[in-house]
């Protein structure tokens, strides 16, 4: 008979193959990297059963089960059941409690393909909690310095290349700003916390007790950071990020135009320009009250005719009109009183390379 593994830890630090057997709303909630739904019951199933339990009780709703989920259904599913077992001999199956759709799938595999797989005790909500606890204990016991800087001093360029860096804005795939959406959607917020977690996980297990963090407002886009580790960035020491004007218009024009533009062609083909061209204005109009109305029109303006131009030709230039004007008169100025409201906080300022140095020294400070 085979045993419940209930150790999480392992599970996600060898990136362990993950069945989730619950309803596909379920898993679009919330699930884990790398996880594959494979539902006993889908969506109109569930809530059927359901209503039947609350009619009628356990057994009546186990008996509906069983006659919803039966002959060519049934055989299907233990099939892709059976496929992903093969495939991934050193995985596990949870649902949402490990109870019984677990156990049902469990027995199924066992009796209508002859593979014994073990499944996850306590399920989707006990992996979860123990991810949580991880990112609790983390921001208790560990120690945070953030790095700070003006928009486009290429923050994130910097953080990937530490190895105690936590990259909140690629773990909620959104660049920060109001500029930030890429080509491709948002993972949920429970997704978000969950590879943030697994990414603390691993680099703790790694030896690492101090990590270096952009900081973000609460939302990363559509990703709110977890509650403790925000109130924390309210209090942690800062590293500042500093880079000359031109510098900063040619990473932005590199980030939010020719690659984002090139993302957008890559997911959408002969519609990504234009959709691109859609999301830069959509982004803009986001400011619109912010800016007011006449600086509004004038960047609409420079904007239209740098996609215009770079419909046409393909040049690009035309956009650093908007993107030298969004620094001047709207990012710089919120960015400049940041920084003296933060001011006592801040450790250590400098350009890429300086930093980049005083961070390593940090973290072999506090080893």
């Amino acid at each position: 008979m085979l045993r419940d593994c209930t150790d999480y830890r392992d599970i996600f630090l060898n990136d362990r193959p993950l069945m989730d057997a619950r309803a596909p709303v379920e898993f679009h909630k919330g699930a884990f990297p790398g996880a594959v739904n494979l539902p006993l019951m889908n969506d109109l199933e569930r809530q059927k059963i359901g209503t039947c339990y609350k009619q009628h009780g356990q057994q009546a709703a186990i008996e509906l089960g069983h006659r919803l989920v039966s002959g060519t259904v049934k055989a299907e599913r233990i099939e892709a059941w059976a496929e992903f077992a093969r495939a991934h001999p050193d995985g596990y199956l949870y649902c949402f409690r490990g109870g019984l759709r677990s156990q049902i799938t469990q027995q199924w595999l066992r009796s209508e393909a002859g593979i014994d797989y073990p499944r996850i005790g306590g399920g989707y909500k006990a992996l979860r909690t123990f991810l949580i606890d991880t990112l609790e204990q983390a921001v208790t016991e560990c120690d945070f310095v953030l790095l700070g800087g003006m928009t486009g001093t290429g923050k994130t360029e910097l953080l990937v290349q530490l190895r105690n860096s936590l990259d909140l804005e690629g773990h909620a795939n959104h660049r920060g700003s109001s500029f930030g959406k890429r080509a491709t959607g948002q993972p949920s917020n429970i997704d978000f916390e969950n590879r943030l977690a697994i990414d603390i996980l691993k680099k703790r297990d790694a030896g690492i007790g101090q990590f270096v963090l952009e900081d973000e407002s609460r939302v990363v886009g559509s990703c709110a950071l977890p509650l403790p580790l925000y109130q924390g960035m309210q209090h942690y020491p800062m590293v500042w990020l500093e880079d000359s004007f031109e510098e900063r218009v040619q990473r932005i024009l590199g980030d939010y135009v020719v690659d984002l533009s090139a993302e957008f062609s890559a997911v959408h083909g002969e519609r990504g320009f234009e959709l691109f061209s859609q999301r830069l204005l959509e982004s803009l109009n986001n400011v619109q009250k912010r800016l007011g109305g006449e600086r509004h029109r004038r960047m609409l303006s420079l904007m239209e005719d740098a996609l215009a131009e770079q419909g046409r030709s393909g040049s690009v230039d035309l956009h650093r009109g908007w993107i030298e004007g969004l620094l001047r008169e709207y990012y710089d100025p919120m960015y400049v009183f940041q920084r003296e409201k933060k001011g006592a906080r801040i450790e250590f300022a400098g350009e890429r390379e300086a930093v980049a140095e005083y961070l390593r020294e940090r973290l072999n400070r506090k080893r």
